[in-house]
């Protein structure tokens, strides 16, 4: 899940109240925060992304809950060695999900503790690992997509098209999508960074049929007042009417409003990944592929089949706004025939079965 830049200034470490001799007639000093509050506070400062904010409470949670609700400001590198080892030799944790709870922990210690970490380099860092993507062919790219119906299909045929991750395409604004230069802006993507990408000739229409059946939402929510849409930053300070705006509504809004998850606002919010996941699962179960394929394995195999077709793989790279063109180069992997395309000796026995 991807965060912003990184935080370079320390978040304030925990306030100590001050006596009622140094503030005189002043009122009671305020309760100190809670120190999820803070980390709360400490991440958003930073810009980074809500699903990270997330995953990084998630962890400091089972953190505290694993030493028996200790204070985090009472343990320390054995405290967080101890919690690492139980995640990777007990509960069996991937690489990357382990690396995260590292991230929150080191991140709860230096930016909101404000704790030196003279025992960082003595944990172990978890090496990840290069595994080959799930790809599909193109033929079975097409079978999954004909069993998906109406803002599903359109959107499948969106991730297998543009090579966009399934966040991203979720998010696109209808101000992000140009018809007249055939590209579509890809705003804040992984890593804080924005990229274009292709319009697909084929989906031009079906776009189209979409913003005009949005159109009819977005009129509906001005004519009764709603709160518009959720703006980056704070744009939303800078111009307030900007959010209730045609251009920056959301290309696939949800059908009811919702509960924006830190200002407590009602409004529209666009759709949440589950709802598709969950119909790419259907489509590919009834169409009897035996993969572990996900939504993502749509930008996988856009990605190989630009790379068969002949495409340069800097362009590749850049379409899909991979920072090192490394990690781009995993499909050239998938494109090798199986053992690098030598016969094998088995195949030159005769007779043949």
């Amino acid at each position: 899940m991807a965060s912003s830049t990184a935080c370079t200034a320390s978040a304030a470490a925990p306030q100590v109240a001050e006596s009622p001799a140094a503030v005189g007639a002043a009122p009671a000093a305020a309760a100190p925060r809670r120190l999820l509050d803070q980390f709360r506070d400490a991440l958003r400062s930073c810009h980074y992304s809500l699903r990270t904010e997330q995953a990084y409470v998630h962890w400091t949670k089972a953190f505290i809950r694993f030493h028996g609700l200790r204070h985090p400001a009472t343990m320390a590198g054995p405290e967080v060695a101890a919690f690492l080892c139980h995640l990777a030799a007990e509960r069996g944790l991937s690489v990357s999900s382990h690396r995260q709870a590292l991230s929150a922990l080191l991140f709860l210690y230096g930016k909101v503790l404000g704790q030196s970490l003279p025992w960082m380099d003595e944990i172990g860092r978890p090496v990840p690992k290069r595994r080959l993507p799930v790809v599909l062919s193109a033929a079975e790219v097409g079978t999954v997509l004909a069993r998906l119906d109406g803002t599903h299909r359109l959107l499948g045929e969106l991730l297998y098209g543009t090579g966009l991750r399934i966040t991203e395409a979720l998010q696109l604004r209808v101000k992000d999508i140009d018809f007249t230069q055939r590209a579509i802006v890809v705003r804040a993507g992984k890593g804080g960074k924005d990229r274009v990408v292709m319009l697909p000739a084929t989906l031009e229409a079906p776009l189209r049929d979409q913003l005009r059946a949005v159109h009819a939402v977005w009129a509906e929510d001005a004519a009764a007042g709603q709160a518009g849409v959720q703006l980056p930053d704070a744009l939303e300070r800078k111009y307030p009417r900007a959010g209730a705006s045609w251009a920056w509504f959301w290309v696939f809004p949800q059908a009811r409003h919702s509960v924006d998850p830190r200002s407590g606002v009602v409004r529209r919010h666009h759709l949440v990944p589950g709802t598709f996941q969950r119909a790419f699962a259907r489509a590919l179960q009834a169409a009897g592929i035996a993969k572990p394929a996900t939504p993502h394995t749509l930008r996988h195999s856009f990605a190989t089949h630009l790379l068969q077709s002949g495409s340069d793989i800097r362009t590749v790279q850049e379409l899909l706004g991979h920072a090192d063109v490394a990690t781009t180069m995993i499909y050239t992997h998938v494109l090798r025939l199986g053992g690098f395309a030598v016969q094998s000796p088995l195949d030159r026995l005769a007779p043949a079965r």
